[in-house]
């Protein structure tokens, strides 16, 4: 995919190691409004924002990452479609690309067969698939407590990357900035640490101040678990289980603000 660029130079890699919890899970502290479709839809995405309502438990997949599930399975949100009054999601079997994965065009309510598991969807936003597990054996797997919250890096943190276990949850959500605090990453390079929480990796992939637009990546457990594009001032989008909204985009840096009152 083509990255953007700044005064005529491509801006990419800038990496950013964040010590707290993996995306794609859980729901953030004080997030308990789950709701329906919502208004306000992304730059060139016709909406609604989100589709359905979240269960406080459910698997949170992020838009062009993966999520480690029960059972050494998992599953991707590989493409979203929205036509201005409902949303589909692209989803794609396995917690990392490789070729010949089987893939659905699901919308809410569809139920998903995943190696001898099964989810149902219960929501689909433009920037995460929410699921939830039809058994309650992998329900409770998902939500099993770590045997540390102590991070080591690499696959050794999947249980910390991949769950819906309210404390690490917490933990992720206590190492990001508060609500209505903004987040900056730094679009040429640098490492930034927060006091709790656990390993997240994120990728300012690219920046493009002319266009306004931006690309952030993030990975956990030696698995890619986001990959927003095209990002503009406005648009959504989730990392550890906290939502953010992009409110600017420079030459050198991409800011993300914590909503006060933060979408379903």
């Amino acid at each position: 995919m083509a990255r953007g660029t700044v005064r005529g130079h491509r801006v990419v890699g800038a990496g950013l190691l964040l010590l707290l919890a993996s995306a794609g899970c859980g729901s953030p502290a004080g997030d308990s409004g789950d709701g329906g479709a919502t208004a306000a839809p992304p730059v060139r995405d016709k909406g609604p924002v989100c589709v359905g309502e979240a269960p406080a438990d459910g698997v949170r997949v992020l838009r062009g990452g993966g999520f480690r599930l029960p059972g050494g399975t998992g599953v991707q949100y590989a493409g979203a479609s929205a036509d201005g009054s409902s949303r589909t999601a692209t989803l794609r079997e396995g917690p990392r690309y490789e070729e010949g994965q089987r893939e659905w065009k699901v919308a809410v309510g569809a139920r998903l067969p995943l190696a001898g598991h099964a989810y149902t969807v219960r929501q689909v936003c433009s920037y995460r698939v929410v699921l939830e597990a039809a058994s309650a054996r992998d329900a409770s797997a998902l939500a099993e407590a770590p045997a540390s919250m102590t991070s080591t890096g690499g696959e050794a943190d999947a249980g910390l990357c991949f769950t819906t276990n309210r404390a690490v949850l917490k933990a992720a959500s206590d190492g990001f900035p508060a609500e209505g605090e903004s987040l900056s990453l730094v679009g040429n390079g640098g490492v930034r640490r927060f006091p709790t929480g656990l390993s997240l990796s994120l990728t300012v992939s690219y920046l493009d101040a002319e266009a306004g637009t931006a690309g952030i990546a993030a990975n956990c457990a030696a698995v890619p678990v986001a990959a927003y594009e095209e990002l503009r001032v406005g648009d959504p989008l989730e990392l550890g289980g906290v939502l953010f909204e992009v409110t600017d985009v420079t030459e050198a840096v991409v800011r993300l603000t914590r909503p006060a009152a933060p979408r379903p």
